[in-house]
């Protein structure tokens, strides 16, 4: 899987992350389109590698050494264009916005090659000790982390 790095987005005023995929055949439903859940798997898939690339820190790392997580608390989706087994496509993540503990995810998905948007997420994740499963305030270097990627009002 290629990765390209980190990159402005022609239409955006803050950095983006963007990160290549390969539809799968175990992706697509009987029609032969990608089912809608695998979207989601690809956006939270890009948000691992963002974290990888991007923030220097394996999302591994993050769950497993820090004990730390970030669930999903709200979601929305358009698909704007279906997906076929075998496109190459690739996910833009944006950070909209870093809260006390809350992280506000904004993810777009292009086949390779195309400008027509085939997808986009807006998702707000809370960050929570994976031990207590309690919400916890982001620590200073993530929030730190992921403000370099907001876009400037």
């Amino acid at each position: 899987m290629k990765r390209m790095a980190v990159v402005p987005a022609p239409q955006q005023r803050g950095r983006c992350y963007r990160t290549r995929m390969t539809v799968h055949f175990g992706d697509v439903d009987c029609a032969g389109t990608v089912y809608y859940p695998h979207f989601l798997r690809y956006f939270h898939q890009a948000m691992e590698e963002f974290f990888r690339d991007a923030l220097g820190l394996a999302y591994a790392r993050f769950l497993g050494e820090h004990r730390m997580g970030l669930p999903t608390v709200h979601l929305e989706v358009d698909f704007h264009r279906p997906l076929l087994y075998g496109d190459e496509i690739e996910v833009e993540v944006e950070v909209e916005r870093v809260g006390r503990s809350s992280v506000h995810w904004r993810d777009r998905l292009y086949k390779v090659g195309e400008d027509a948007l085939v997808a986009e997420s807006r998702r707000v994740t809370v960050n929570i000790d994976l031990d207590t499963l309690e919400k916890r305030q982001l620590p200073e270097w993530l929030r730190e982390a992921l403000e370099d990627y907001v876009a400037p009002a």
